[in-house]
């Protein structure tokens, strides 16, 4: 079959690569990047670091209001769509970029095959919760990465073409992570951070970024860990600690150490070593249990609710006190069992190879 994967943002670029290794000499792949993580040196890097190669469609769309953003990236794919003529299209997560390429295949019936689906942090005031459930209800083919995924969407009424495969994401952790292990002490010889002792925090979610009130506590909780805390720091996050006041604080008492955004290689060593991950990602909260890191996610609700079952993780909200005392809390570890054991992406695509020879005429 022809295929077309229809990604924009650099944790779908993760998730791709596995797939696509499976995919190489079954079927032929055309990758559409939206451009909806747009920075070409990032981008590029990450390509090389998973060993996948270069899109062969760049849209360009970059960023924008959500309605704005999806629209546009909707007309341009729709025009790859038309001129390429998939059997099938191919979408991961819950950006604008997945429900923009669901949509767009929809419409030209087109059938789409979701990958990661059936989560759901029933938050409707997320756009990525929005994303999730539109772009399950248009899919042919749903592959879930846990059981309790495969529930949610029985219990929205989808049963057919359902599939649990496991988490692609933690069979790219694995391939990764003896790679990632060898630049390790490099980076802690330029973060002044040793393996063990320092706490590794992302933030960057609107919900957090754009509320001064949210932003502030999970400031205030940073500065007052016992340990350096390192945050690779998204630009608009940046942005929004300096609009809110906050730049001072989170730089006071040199215990934080802010960094550009590191390419997923870095990432995977900070979090393997670090004590404790704090974070409001849903790719960090899985891969915090991927490299055996407890997690703390700063927010109210998680799309992974195995990972708290299981003890790995901690949803805190983001009130200073509660981020604290969720980081000093006792844990009882236990393993995940739903996450498929690094063989998601084959179990994945013997289910297309028979789709492909039950829908070919």
């Amino acid at each position: 079959m022809k295929i077309v994967t229809v990604v924009g943002a650099r944790p779908q670029f993760v998730k791709m690569g596995p797939v696509s290794r499976a995919l190489a000499g079954r079927h032929h792949e055309v990758v559409v990047h939206t451009g909806q993580h747009y920075s070409a040196r990032l981008s590029a890097r990450l390509w090389s670091e998973l060993g996948i190669g270069a899109p062969d469609h760049n849209l360009r769309v970059g960023s924008g209001p959500h309605g704005a953003q999806t629209g546009l990236m909707m007309q341009r794919v729709e025009q790859v769509l038309c001129a390429e003529r998939p059997d099938l299209v191919l979408v991961y997560g819950d950006t604008n970029s997945t429900l923009a390429g669901a949509l767009a295949a929809a419409k030209l019936h087109v059938p789409v095959a979701h990958v990661e689906a059936g989560l759901r942090s029933f938050n409707r005031d997320m756009p990525e919760e929005l994303n999730r459930v539109l772009t399950d209800h248009c899919s042919t083919l749903l592959f879930t990465p846990t059981k309790q995924a495969s529930a949610n969407l029985r219990s929205e009424g989808i049963r057919a073409g359902v599939h649990h495969v496991g988490d692609v994401m933690y069979e790219q952790a694995r391939r990764t992570l003896p790679a990632a292990m060898e630049r390790f002490d490099r980076l802690a010889r330029r973060l002044r951070i040793a393996a063990g002792d320092f706490y590794l925090a992302t933030i960057h979610r609107a919900e957090n970024t754009d509320r001064p009130e949210r932003l502030a506590g999970i400031v205030h909780a940073l500065v007052n860990l016992d340990a350096p805390v390192v945050v690779p720091l998204h630009p608009r996050t940046r942005k929004m600690l300096t609009l809110f006041g906050l730049e001072g604080r989170i730089r006071s008492g040199g215990m934080v150490r802010l960094m550009p955004p590191v390419g997923y290689v870095e990432m995977l060593a900070l979090e393997r070593e670090a004590r404790m991950i704090l974070t409001d990602s849903g790719g960090v909260q899985k891969e915090g249990y991927f490299v055996g890191t407890p997690v703390v996610t700063l927010r109210d609700e998680t799309e992974w609710p195995e990972t708290v079952i299981a003890g790995w993780n901690v949803v805190a909200g983001t009130e200073s006190e509660r981020i604290v005392a969720a980081v000093r809390q006792r844990r009882d570890l236990r393993p995940i069992q739903d996450y498929g054991g690094g063989v998601a992406a084959s179990r994945l695509v013997r289910v297309i190879d028979r789709f492909g020879k039950t829908s070919q005429p």
